[in-house]
Order: structure tokens, then C-alpha cells, then sequence
């Protein structure tokens, strides 16, 4: 059963995985301050894209703060929302948590590798409602920042009045078009991408030794009717709710007779 919790814009947190000199955190501060009075922003120092939802273990974590709100982090997107609730603002946590805007989408099989989903998945999972924000983009074209500014805050707003369950975190994807071509808004579904391959590029260093980069090589394919590729493909704002728990619940109910039994 659908069961919407209240969501309140008290305090604000804000963090992402680009870093915290992104545009796309700058654009997201000014939105966050057009919803609460108190922002605080705790974010990695570097760009982490591809984080996903790892965790630094073999290293210090070091932090530094720049302002009296905003704290930069040596580490993943997961840290930051590690040490935001159990270190920095532990006294008084954070009502809402917001991540991104992310430039780049982060739709359909992106949500398993992506750091700015995962701030989301980590405040969820200590039971803060969280919203994660990404800007879609197209190559060889300029990001359109201006799309998700100017519709940021309505989405965001309706979504609060809305609310949603405890264990369900949203996101939110702004197509890679401009404002005034933007159709509306829709709920979606995750949708799944055909992987044709990944790109793996070999290099030499100056010493002499190889070195390789890693690039996903994608196929859009056909989409379904209601996912989010479809959607920001066509110029619509997604919004799609993701839950936490992942149980195929179907096939443990079709595997309980064959697996379930005692010792």
C-alpha cells in the first residue's frame, strides 16, 4: 500500500558527485534557498563520478570546512551523507536531502553506478526523504543548466506536497533541450538500456607504462512506454521513484517451494 510521509524543507541538505565546485551544486544551492532558510552543503571535494554507492574503508576520510554550511569531503558521495548525519550535523539532522544536479542524466541502468543517485540511497536509507536531480546532456552541445533551474523548484515543490513512502527516494531527470521546448512533467519507470560493449582505450604514459580509459558503449534501443529514457527522449521532465528494497518479490513467492526447507 502506498503510504506518503510528510516531507519538510527545515533544513536542507545538499551534496552530489561532480564536486562541490560543480555548476550544477551551485544551481542546486540557490534552488534549496528558495525552499528553506537553512542549507548546509557537504559535498566531495573532487568529482566522483561512478562513485555509486561505495564507501572509502581503507583510508582516512579527511573534511574541510570552507563556510559555516559547507563542508567539503576527501571521499565518495556515500561518505559525505555518512559524515553529515553522524558527524557534522549529527545534533540536528537534516529534513530533506538534496543531490546534484548531476550534468549528465542518470536514467535506466545509470542508477546502479551513479554517486548522485546514491547520495540519495544512503539518506533514504537512514530515513531522510531525498531527492536526486541530474541535467541531461547531448554531445557536442552546451548543458542546459537554464532547463533544470527554471523547473527545479515547481517539480520539487509538487513533489513535497505529494510526499512518499520512507523507503522510496526520487529521481528526477531534466531533458537535454531548452526551457521553452520542455513538454511538462511525468511519473515514470526505470527503463533498461541494451550494453552493446564497453569502449576500453589504451594509452602510454610518459613513462613509458599503459594505462586505459573506460567508456560504457550504449544503445538506447526501443524504450518502454513509461520509462524515464522515453520520457526525457520526447522532452518531458521524469520523475521516477525508486524503493530500496530490491526483492524480486514474485520470484522468491515461485521459488519458496523448491528452496524453503529445514535441516
Amino acid at each position: 500500500m502506498y503510504k506518503p510521509v510528510a516531507v519538510s524543507t527545515k533544513r536542507i541538505l545538499i551534496s552530489n558527485d561532480d564536486g562541490i565546485n560543480a555548476p550544477g551544486i551551485a544551481i542546486l544551492e540557490r534552488i534549496a534557498h528558495a525552499l528553506s532558510d537553512d542549507v548546509w552543503v557537504i559535498a566531495p571535494e573532487e568529482e566522483q563520478s561512478g562513485a555509486g554507492h561505495s564507501l572509502t574503508l581503507t583510508k582516512p576520510l579527511r573534511i574541510r570546512k570552507l563556510e559555516e554550511k559547507r563542508w567539503a569531503v576527501a571521499g565518495t558521495p556515500t561518505d559525505c551523507i555518512m559524515l553529515a548525519v553522524n558527524k557534522i550535523m549529527a545534533d540536528h539532522l537534516p529534513t530533506l536531502i538534496l543531490s546534484g544536479i548531476n550534468r549528465g542524466g542518470n536514467l535506466a541502468e545509470d542508477v546502479t553506478y551513479s554517486g548522485t543517485v546514491s547520495v540519495a540511497m544512503e539518506g533514504t536509507l537512514v530515513g531522510i526523504p531525498s531527492i536526486a536531480l541530474s541535467q541531461c546532456i547531448r554531445p557536442n552541445e552546451r548543458t542546459k543548466w537554464a532547463t533544470a533551474e527554471q523547473y527545479a523548484t515547481d517539480v520539487i515543490k509538487s513533489l513535497l506536497s505529494a510526499g512518499w513512502p520512507k523507503d522510496v527516494l526520487m529521481n528526477i531527470n531534466f531533458p537535454a533541450f531548452s526551457p521553452g521546448e520542455i513538454k511538462g512533467v511525468k511519473v515514470t519507470e526505470q527503463g533498461r538500456r541494451e550494453m552493446v560493449g564497453v569502449g576500453i582505450e589504451e594509452r602510454i604514459d610518459p613513462r613509458g607504462f599503459k594505462y586505459y580509459w573506460l567508456g560504457l558503449g550504449r544503445d538506447v534501443g526501443t524504450p518502454g512506454q513509461q520509462t524515464d529514457v522515453k520520457s526525457v527522449r520526447e522532452k518531458w521532465i521524469s520523475v521516477t521513484p525508486i524503493k530500496m528494497d530490491m526483492t524480486d518479490h514474485s520470484a522468491r513467492d515461485q521459488l519458496l517451494p523448491f528452496i524453503d526447507k529445514s535441516f
